[in-house]
């Protein structure tokens, strides 16, 4: 799903872009990673790869590890030994949810879930071996190239009057086109180090519902519930609004325009 936003952000950016999904290169294999990055020789690669499946990791919490740690580490490690800058793509789930303000890069990460772990490991193993690394956290991610919440509640409103949703876990979805911009920008700043990146504002996943439904004129109702009364497998932060404490961070869009964009962009 970002990656075919990067894609196309960098190649609106006038970069030359060279696409590898995982049929083509599996990042968990790192030989593989090396060949294909070594043939190309990129100035930059920016690491999608990603088990994203929150309460799957808590089942295989060892898959998550393999795709989000090491096969971060593949890839950071093939990047330098061509000199290339990485990106790695992270996420709000790397904090517990406790503090009462936004989230800013020197705030201590503490991941409540096997996802979250996973994912601090692969910003760890990224940063480890390549100097000219970008580590990008970001939230909530929706967008037209695979399956998100706004598709799963306007699936839902085909079907059902009313649908349930948590009111006790906020966050800012970001729009995967908007996040994609930002990092082709990113990558152009040469800033290299630890990133917060998200839409700006914030809601509950009931509140976005709810706009999602707005927005698009379904007329469905939506009920809230709470996180412990859905009885997920995988402990979520309740509150991980993501801020950025850098003097020339880049801003995003807030996140009911980037809903409204995808929503047009999905007509």
């Amino acid at each position: 799903m970002l990656g075919a936003d990067v894609a196309r952000a960098a190649e609106l950016a006038n970069h030359d872009v060279v696409v590898a999904d995982r049929q083509v290169l599996d990042v968990t294999h790192p030989a593989a990673v090396t060949r294909r990055v070594e043939h190309v020789r990129p100035d930059a690669v920016v690491n999608c790869a990603a088990f994203t499946n929150v309460d799957g990791a808590e089942h295989e919490p060892d898959e998550a590890m393999r795709v989000n740690a090491d096969g971060a580490r593949n890839v950071s490690l093939a990047a330098a030994r061509v000199g290339a800058a990485v990106v790695y793509p992270s996420t709000d789930y790397v904090f517990d949810g406790k503090k009462d303000s936004p989230y800013v890069e020197s705030d201590e990460p503490t991941p409540l879930s096997s996802y979250g772990v996973s994912k601090l490991a692969g910003e760890v193993d990224t940063a480890a071996v390549n100097p000219k690394h970008y580590l990008v956290r970001s939230s909530w991610l929706f967008g037209t190239a695979g399956r998100n919440f706004v598709e799963t509640m306007l699936d839902l409103a085909e079907r059902e009057r009313e649908v349930m949703v948590v009111r006790d876990q906020v966050g800012c979805p970001t729009y995967t086109a908007h996040l994609a911009e930002g990092i082709v920008r990113l990558l152009d700043s040469g800033a290299f180090g630890l990133h917060h990146m998200a839409a700006g504002g914030n809601c509950s996943w009931y509140d976005f519902a709810v706009a999602i439904f707005e927005q698009a004129g379904t007329g469905t109702r939506v009920m809230s519930t709470t996180t412990a009364e859905l009885g997920r497998p995988a402990a979520r932060p309740e509150w991980s609004v993501l801020a950025t404490q850098w003097d020339d961070a880049l801003y995003l869009p807030d996140w009911q325009d980037g809903l409204a964009d995808y929503l047009a962009e999905r007509e």
